[in-house]
């Protein structure tokens, strides 16, 4: 094995570990942990949620540019608009088939180093991000509001910031190879998108 083959396989085996891993506790409950931890923990108990946000992260990361902060703040926007529809009752319809197809098309576009103009990528993720936002508001349960909604978009933000840095790791460690093994993450992630609609 290689010496870049060795840091690719255990990234590989890493990713697979921390997204295939079932939590063990459900999701918290605001009466006993506050209404920001439970919903600072909403996005990380869920494979799907994790397996998107980090995925804007790695794709803003190879887009470049302005697209590094400008696409991750386009979902956390777009997220906490939808998670304001589900307060106010509005319906949206699909939501968790498009949560799901969510990770299966920016795996796709990590996968397949889509570049697209900064204000296109963010509409891109600003329309998942929609659904994903949505998805927290329906779930809120018997937490406070403004604090649920701080908390579940700052998870939210440190995955997209997870997704950078893995970015910008693999291409200090691995130079020239380091889009390579971000395509690599990028194909797994759609698998992995594609199993949980199919699992």
């Amino acid at each position: 094995m290689t010496t870049f083959a060795k840091p690719a396989a255990l990234l590989a085996a890493g990713a697979l570990l921390v997204t295939g891993a079932t939590p063990a506790l459900a999701h918290l409950n605001p009466g006993e942990h506050g209404s920001f931890a439970a919903g600072f923990s909403h996005p990380l108990f869920g494979a799907d949620h994790i397996l998107a946000m980090v995925a804007v992260g790695l794709w803003a990361w190879q887009i470049g540019g302005k697209a590094v902060y400008a696409v991750p703040a386009a979902f956390v926007v777009t997220m906490l608009a939808g998670f304001g529809l589900a307060l106010a009752g509005v319906g949206l319809p699909f939501v968790e088939p498009a949560i799901l197809a969510s990770v299966v098309a920016l795996g796709l576009l990590v996968a397949l180093a889509v570049r697209l103009p900064v204000m296109a990528s963010a509409a891109v993720v600003a329309i998942f991000a929609l659904f994903h936002g949505y998805a927290h508001g329906g779930e809120i349960g018997s937490a406070t509001q403004a604090a649920y909604g701080a908390g579940f978009a700052a998870a939210t933000i440190l995955l997209h910031l997870a997704g950078v840095a893995l970015g910008y790791g693999l291409g200090v460690l691995a130079s020239s190879k380091g889009q390579a093994v971000t395509r690599v993450l990028g194909g797994l992630t759609a698998l992995a998108g594609a199993a949980l609609i199919y699992g």
